[in-house]
Parts: structure tokens; C-alpha cells; sequence
């Protein structure tokens, strides 16, 4: 199951990935995106769930990037590690399906696979402080 959802999270950045860089409508990114796996339907529809509700919520999560990352404008953070936050964050403050631990390890994950060197230790470093504000 852990192997699953590490894809489907996988997926689900890509989506973003594309829709924060190329300006595309998320659900026609998902389903094609989708439509190249062999995802169960319940993954493919936990995909459909991480990048809606990330989209939903881009507002808030970006207000809690700002607030833990003070020194990165959202903007100027990478492509790939700004959605790699975004979806944690989704994951950690809004979705509650996941244990935070779970939603952390699996972000610094993403990082170390599809960012640069530094990425997984950013995206740690915020997700902690995110984490804390979650358990309180």
C-alpha cells in the first residue's frame, strides 16, 4: 500500500508541477496524467482528492509557507518544492487522512527524488515547523 500512495503522491505533484508552471485546468492534468497508470480506482481517486484539495486550499497553504518560510517569497521558491509544501501542507493541515510523520516523510521524499540537493532539508525544515502548529 505504502508504494501506492508513494506513485499516487507522485502523480499528484506532477499535477501540480504542471499546473503551477503551464496554467492548465487541474482536472484535465490529473485524468490524463491518470489515464498513463494502473493506479486501483481508490488511488487514482485519492490523486484526484490531493490535487483538488491542494487547488482548493492554495490560498491558506500559501499563507502558511509564507509564515514558516519567511525568508522565501512563494514565489521564488522552486517550482517542484513549492508543491511539494503545498501538498503536504494540504495533506498535514486540511485533508487529516494521514498520520503528519506520514505526510512529512513522504514530502522529504518527493524532494530528495525530483528536487535539487538542498530540497529535502527545506521541505523538512518547514513541514516541522507546519507539523508543530498542527499538533497543538
Amino acid at each position: 500500500m505504502t508504494g501506492t500512495r508513494h506513485k499516487a503522491r507522485t502523480i499528484a505533484l506532477q499535477a501540480l508541477y504542471e499546473v503551477d508552471s503551464a496554467a492548465r485546468r487541474p482536472e484535465t492534468v490529473a485524468e490524463r496524467l491518470l489515464s498513463e497508470t494502473n493506479l486501483s480506482e481508490e488511488n487514482k481517486e485519492f490523486v484526484r482528492s490531493l490535487v483538488s484539495g491542494t487547488i482548493r486550499n492554495k490560498g491558506e497553504i500559501d499563507g502558511n509557507i509564507r509564515r514558516f518560510a519567511p525568508a522565501w517569497p512563494v514565489d521564488q521558491i522552486a517550482i517542484v518544492d513549492r508543491n511539494i509544501l503545498r501538498l503536504a501542507i494540504f495533506e498535514i493541515l486540511f485533508d487529516n487522512k494521514v498520520p503528519v510523520k506520514v505526510a512529512v516523510n513522504e514530502a522529504v521524499e518527493l524532494a530528495k527524488t525530483f528536487g535539487s540537493d538542498s530540497s529535502s532539508k527545506f521541505v523538512n525544515g518547514v513541514l516541522g515547523a507546519v507539523s508543530a502548529l498542527a499538533s497543538r
